[in-house]
């Protein structure tokens, strides 16, 4: 019996291969906030995770392959907690307002990962798929939230879209411009708590 649950624990476990993985993703997230993408490359991503190309190559094709796990990773924790938040929230009001504070956390927190999923969208497929699909997850989770504010259900899922991109493009033009991530939390969820007849 005990023997079964040692071997239980031995698969929940992290294995090897998982732990060198996150190493390089973290190796990659460390070298876009030191020094951006443009001067990343795969031997200098390896040289940050201390190993060698060769052995980064074995879980990873190319840099664009390792931004994008970077990029699934980082939008897969933001709809962990954004769904989190509308569980726990009691009034859509609060699942607006804690949802934005969320999403500026992740962006102050992982703001050149975000970045880099909107800047290569357009031109690497798979950062595509992985940053839309985290929008069409957010969208779908604040469609809920839309229509508990009274919404009807074909106009919230049209509504909460839309805000999620707009929200997109707030936080993304504010790690840009350097401003306030904090101002733009402010104005848009004044925005969306308007868009969603929840505005005291």
């Amino acid at each position: 019996m005990e023997e079964q649950g040692t071997r239980a624990r031995r698969r929940t476990a992290p294995t090897k291969g998982d732990l060198r993985e996150r190493a390089i993703l973290d190796a990659a997230e460390q070298q876009l906030n030191a020094t951006g993408g443009a001067c990343m490359t795969v031997a200098t991503i390896a040289q940050e995770a201390g190993i060698t190309r060769g052995a980064l190559y074995f879980y990873f094709g190319s840099k664009n392959d390792v931004l994008a796990a970077l990029v699934e990773r980082t939008v897969a924790k933001l709809r962990i907690e954004v769904d989190a938040v509308d569980a726990a929230a009691e009034v859509p009001g609060d699942a607006v307002r804690q949802g934005i504070e969320q999403t500026a956390r992740m962006w102050r927190e992982h703001g050149t990962v975000m970045r880099t999923a909107v800047e290569l969208s357009p031109s690497v497929p798979a950062i595509d798929q992985a940053w839309r699909s985290a929008v069409v997850a957010l969208a779908d989770t604040m469609r809920g939230v839309a229509e508990r504010a009274g919404l009807p259900s074909g106009t919230a899922a049209e509504v909460a879209a839309a805000l999620v991109w707009m929200t997109e493009r707030v936080f993304y033009q504010a790690v840009v411009a350097g401003s306030s991530l904090d101002d733009a939390a402010a104005t848009l969820t004044q925005v969306w708590l308007a868009a969603l007849g929840l505005a005291a």
